[in-house]
């Protein structure tokens, strides 16, 4: 029987006056890979930011779940954020931006500290522009760069918005297979307009457009239209 992480419970967000999410309610179990979907401004980033902490609801809250069944503070997150979010004017390298990753992680050495920015590197194929700044490497790159920030410190969960821009072809493919290996002893939730790869790996599909649907939950197969 699975076991709930996070908890989402009656979260309501509003804006300005408008309202961006309402009555939302549901958990990430343990083990979950989870889609996230649904139209331009209908609240998945918000949500995503939410389940961050990164934002307060205006009602309603998000619950971090132990291993035990009770709530903690904090959990080992790691973090996509979108492409657009990153000044890439800041006068970072691509390895430092890795190793950034590892920041709230306590009792490594420099040699595994060391050890898990060189593999990281190898795992999102940047070994060789480890030295470049990130005002100089192309947008993909950068995510690329940020993919392996978000995976660093081997995440209880890992959450990732439009992990896939940017990429070409080949590494969308990469990403698949990196993600599909992650998703063993990690739990997983997913922004994505790119269905069909992703879909393949989920266990559960959301909807957002201001309130969240359940749409499926059964591995590989690509969700019907869901009304929300």
């Amino acid at each position: 029987m699975s076991s709930p992480i996070i908890d989402v419970r009656d979260v309501v967000l509003r804006r300005d006056g408008r309202v961006i999410l309402e009555d939302v309610n549901f958990t990430v179990d343990r083990g979950d890979f989870i889609v996230v979907t649904g139209p331009n401004g209908g609240g998945k980033t918000t949500l995503l930011r939410l389940m961050l902490k990164l934002i307060s609801p205006t009602a309603g809250e998000v619950v971090y779940i132990g291993s035990d069944g009770q709530p903690v503070p904090r959990l080992n997150i790691g973090y996509l954020p979108q492409k657009n979010l990153i000044d890439s004017k800041f006068p970072i390298t691509v390895e430092e931006v890795v190793a950034t990753g590892l920041l709230n992680v306590k009792g490594l050495g420099r040699g595994e500290v060391r050890r898990r920015v060189e593999s990281t590197l190898d795992e999102i194929q940047m070994s060789d522009r480890r030295s470049s700044p990130i005002g100089e490497i192309s947008g993909g790159q950068l995510q690329r760069a940020l993919l392996g920030r978000a995976i660093i410190s081997r995440p209880d969960v890992l959450m990732l918005d439009e992990p896939l821009s940017y990429l070409d072809r080949h590494f969308i493919d990469e990403t698949y297979g990196l993600l599909g290996g992650i998703a063993k002893d990690t739990t997983i939730v997913l922004v994505s307009h790119e269905l069909s790869g992703i879909s393949k790996m989920a266990n559960r599909h959301l909807i957002v457009d201001r309130f969240v649907k359940p749409c499926h939950s059964h591995s590989h197969v690509i969700p019907p239209p869901c009304e929300v």
